[in-house]
């Protein structure tokens, strides 16, 4: 089965990006890999604190997870899995591609802001002629009507 790999952060673009995963993959009988980075720690010489703040991290994602997990349940019939990893967002993004062979295509959102479309997107399609899967970068001011259309 073909899976959509997209990125969980903080990001406003996230949530088109999940979408757009969500609805192809239903659409096109594939699955979905929801992947969060928890980045390294500046606190590692306080290794009680980096271990609290790693904790506190996979709390917060697995409760963003939920969220879009159960969206993705109940509106597309699409039951997402999550992975978590921990190290520089760019190299997890590209070892859990390389290293999960069902990944068909990697999705991303895209900012809209004055800074660009977001360091995800530009560093990731710096290298897009390397990857070995396609890259899908979703608008982040996309409206749903349109995602739902294009998808």
């Amino acid at each position: 089965m073909r899976k959509f790999l997209v990125v969980l952060d903080d990001s406003r673009e996230c949530l088109n990006a999940m979408r757009f995963a969500a609805m192809r993959a239903a659409k096109s009988g594939g699955g979905v890999a929801i992947l969060s980075v928890i980045e390294p720690e500046e606190f590692n010489h306080w290794i009680g604190v980096g271990d609290i703040m790693r904790e506190e991290a996979r709390e917060r994602i697995h409760a963003h997870f939920e969220v879009f997990a159960k969206w993705m349940r109940d509106k597309q019939g699409v039951d997402p899995e999550l992975v978590i990893r921990e190290g520089d967002p760019v190299q997890e993004i590209l070892a859990q591609v390389t290293t999960d062979p069902d990944i068909g295509i990697l999705v991303l959102g895209a900012a809209v802001d004055k800074k660009g479309p977001g360091p995800l997107v530009t560093q990731l399609t710096r290298s897009a002629g390397s990857l070995p899967v396609p890259v899908t970068i979703v608008p982040g001011d996309m409206s749903k009507e349109r995602l739902e259309a294009i998808t």
